[in-house]
């Protein structure tokens, strides 16, 4: 008799309301060509949506990140997926809880359900498929037999196109503060917390973090991060990068919470976009026991200094 076949893991974890993906994000940058030859250098499909730009991998329908034009980089918005069933459930929590329910912004068509987190930040909860993973994504170690060559040449690389986006991480004037309301409003559980550095997952699978916080003296925007198929493509992707003069960054390293391996290419508005593999995933149904490390955990296992200002928002004057 031939082995029977893993039983599939659950994708919804019954009894818990919260979100299960972070759908989105939406920035607003001064320039939408710098944006778009930016992004497509960095191995994503950019595409017009309206009067504005979206973001897509390959093989796939779904919009990860938007941009329209503005006077500076902000975040507008962040819209995080949720059950069909569940978005009338969110709306009477937020009645119970006192949070006013906002129209969406002008111009954008949506059915969500809008509203402000702790800082202010716009906020759309809407009825969407699952773009969070249901299992730990598959990590690719290249090489050989003996005799043999394992890297290719040069020549032969071809664009490192990351698979999804894996996390954003935002500012916000009180770490705690946004761990609380996340948690009670989203649902989104603390993953590991380092100082003023946080990680939040969902309860339905995800991986180590969607969403992640650092300290400031206002909201901001300071990283979207995309999921690559190994450390090679994380190499990969920063001389990609770095040929096309954007070599500002950091990595290569591997971070400690979440140990994923990671390169933080700068954008032209003092931003990041991090190439990651490898990143600690979460299974539906299973309770992590969320830690408080010591500051320096919050950064890094191995790998070069962040250069001076890696952690400055530039979105607060």
């Amino acid at each position: 008799m031939g082995e029977s076949s893993p039983a599939p893991q659950p994708t919804r974890r019954t009894g818990l309301l919260g979100v299960h993906s972070l759908d989105s994000f939406s920035l607003a940058v001064p320039d939408l060509a710098v944006a778009e030859g930016f992004y497509r250098d960095f191995g994503l499909t950019v595409t017009e949506r309206g009067n504005g730009l979206g973001l897509f991998t390959d093989d796939s329908t779904h919009c990860w990140g938007n941009f329209s034009e503005g006077r500076t980089k902000k975040l507008k918005h962040l819209s995080f997926g949720v059950f069909p069933d569940d978005l009338p459930r969110f709306a009477r929590r937020l009645q119970h809880q006192g949070i006013t329910r906002l129209d969406p912004p002008a111009g954008t068509e949506s059915d969500g359900v809008w509203f402000q987190d702790c800082d202010g930040l716009l906020i759309e909860l809407r009825d969407a498929g699952k773009s969070s993973p249901n299992e730990k994504s598959r990590t690719l170690m290249p090489a050989s037999p003996p005799g043999t060559r394992c890297a290719p040449l040069r020549s032969e690389t071809g664009q490192v196109r990351p698979r999804r986006l894996q996390h954003v991480l935002i500012f916000t004037r009180n770490v705690d503060r946004a761990v609380e309301f996340y948690g009670r409003v989203l649902g989104l559980r603390l993953s590991d917390q380092a100082g003023e550095v946080a990680f939040m997952h969902g309860v339905h699978g995800s991986d180590h973090h969607l969403l992640a916080f650092a300290a400031s003296n206002g909201p901001g925007f300071h990283h979207c991060s995309w999921d690559v198929a190994s450390v090679h493509d994380v190499g990969l992707g920063a001389m990609q990068m770095a040929d096309q003069g954007f070599s500002a960054g950091w990595g290569l390293g591997r971070h400690v919470l979440g140990s994923n391996y990671f390169h933080y290419v700068r954008d032209p508005w003092g931003s990041y976009s991090e190439y990651s593999a490898a990143m600690d995933y979460i299974p539906c149904g299973m309770d992590w026991s969320a830690q408080q490390h010591k500051p320096e955990n919050g950064f890094y296992l191995w790998g070069p200094e962040p250069p001076e200002g890696f952690a400055v928002n530039g979105e607060v004057a």
